[in-house]
């Protein structure tokens, strides 16, 4: 398959990260291509996942795919149907290139949304992956890894943004970049 080109991937600053979006409505072929798109941005950048809004569009959606799985995958229009539990994990962010936290959030998660057949899907994720389809429906909803954050580590992400830009580097290699 040929390389589809990529798209440049928003960070922290850009109004479109803090804009909740609107319910895909259309499934055709500028969105396979939008899609197709994505994925290689993602590939590229690396992460494990990247919304719609994180390459500028306003539409509910999001790409991602685990290391070592089959994928990438992509779910249109998720919500939260249930989640348990609770796992610490050093969270990033590719809108936040350099940062990565320990951020609690819950264990396991089941998501409902469309595949881009149209048809209903019911997903359940364990750890990274239920990470992930909460990471990134944050972005869906204007909601950003900082905002997860508490006063300190807010804080200190602030601090790290404006003293160096985004070329923040944290130490550590078990965060994955969302």
């Amino acid at each position: 398959m040929p390389a589809v080109a990529t798209h440049t991937i928003r960070v922290f600053g850009d109004p479109v990260l803090k804009r909740p979006t609107a319910e895909v409505t259309d499934i055709d072929g500028g969105l396979v291509k939008l899609v197709d798109a994505m994925y290689e941005t993602m590939h590229e950048a690396p992460g494990v996942g990247l919304a719609a809004p994180q390459v500028g569009v306003q539409k509910r959606f999001f790409v991602y795919e685990i290391p070592d799985e089959s994928g990438p995958h992509v779910l249109l229009n998720p919500q939260v149907v249930e989640a348990t539990g609770e796992w610490e994990y050093e969270e990033g962010c590719l809108s936040l290139p350099g940062l990565a936290f320990d951020i609690v959030r819950p264990k396991l998660v089941t998501v409902k949304g469309l595949d881009l057949d149209g048809n209903e899907v019911m997903l359940q994720g364990d750890e990274l992956l239920g990470r992930i389809f909460l990471h990134e429906i944050d972005h869906l909803d204007g909601v950003l890894m900082l905002d997860r954050l508490d006063g300190d580590q807010r804080k200190l992400a602030m601090r790290e943004l404006r003293e160096q830009g985004m070329g923040v580097r944290t130490p550590g290699g078990r965060s994955h970049a969302l």
